[in-house]
């Protein structure tokens, strides 16, 4: 029993270990200017003429813009980092909420554009989108952080005054390059669905890794069978970087756990089990074996259901990654 406790306690580990690795809230810096580059991408130049149409802008129309850089997020979501920033700031007037916040993030690849409440009419969720998709990442994506940071913040101002038109994408770099259709990008979402999401899939794919762990024979195809599983959907709930670390933690635990349970002695009485009676039962679970080299796992209890739920954020603007 005590070899059976000492297994199930690995699994909860290897997810939670990678859930709690990467949490690190990435530190607000002082608002020197209207432009802090902080992850130093931008050249002297850029950041100069920055800085004065966006002093410019502010002096004709009162908006407050301000372009942050940062090196990364360590795992913060960018519209919880950019919000903190924006509020730390207090970009725009009290009352008016006429601020806006530049985001980009080169090591998470990721960037967002954060409206103030008072300009949301103007420079809405699809202008923001729209912006970061045309004129931002087209650019990043072959490292012209001068280049996609002007057109960004250039594409912001003529939106906020009127000259939508002048917010047109450029023509595309990179087009037909076989480069952009592999392109991964991590899908948006609030903290709660986040959360809902992950809740699914880590509970469909820990169940079959633990049934593959508790079970003799199946489970080594099963180790290779998750091997793909444990590397792509976890990208849309936690990112790359928390996603490898899952990963290596699956790559590795699993034989670990699988190995350290084969030495106990249960597990050979049930291997035997399954091979002279065809079925075997451990702590209220039964496997059954339809040919020797395959399992599968029932229960006396009644059965069950999943149900999860929806969430939703406030707040302008829009993200992207690239």
């Amino acid at each position: 029993m005590n070899g059976i406790l000492r297994v199930l306690a690995l699994v909860p580990l290897l997810v939670g270990a990678a859930w709690l690795a990467p949490v690190r809230a990435a530190e607000v810096p002082y608002l020197s200017g209207r432009v802090v580059d902080d992850a130093e991408i931008l050249s002297p130049a850029t950041r100069e003429a920055l800085a004065g149409e966006m002093k410019a802008h502010e002096e004709a129309t009162g908006n407050q813009i301000a372009v942050l850089t940062v090196p990364t997020l360590g795992g913060e979501g960018i519209e919880e980092y950019a919000a903190r920033v924006f509020a730390a700031w207090k970009l725009g007037r009290k009352g008016v909420d006429n601020g806006v916040l530049v985001v980009i993030v080169p090591q998470d690849r990721k960037m967002r554009i954060e409206v103030g409440y008072g300009l949301e009419g103007t420079l809405t969720d699809v202008a923001s989108s729209r912006i970061i998709r045309d004129r931002m990442t087209p650019r990043f994506r072959t490292g012209d952080y001068d280049g996609g940071t002007n057109d960004g913040v250039r594409a912001v101002i003529a939106q906020l005054e009127g000259r939508a038109a002048a917010a047109a994408p450029p023509p595309a770099i990179g087009a037909g390059s076989p480069r952009a259709s592999f392109v991964i990008a991590t899908p948006d979402m609030p903290w709660p669905m986040r959360l809902l999401l992950g809740a699914f899939v880590f509970g469909i794919i820990g169940l079959f890794t633990f049934i593959g762990i508790m079970t003799p024979g199946v489970g080594w195809f099963l180790y290779v069978f998750l091997i793909p599983f444990w590397a792509m959907f976890p990208l849309v709930i936690i990112g790359m970087h928390a996603t490898v670390v899952v990963f290596i933690l699956y790559v590795v635990g699993y034989p670990v756990a699988k190995v350290l349970l084969a030495r106990t002695e249960w597990y050979r009485k049930a291997a035997q089990d399954l091979k002279t009676k065809g079925r075997a039962t451990i702590g209220g679970f039964t496997m059954t074996s339809g040919g020797g080299s395959s399992g599968s796992w029932s229960s006396g209890s009644g059965g069950g259901g999943f149900s999860g739920g929806g969430g939703s954020s406030g707040g302008g603007g829009a993200s992207g990654s690239w």
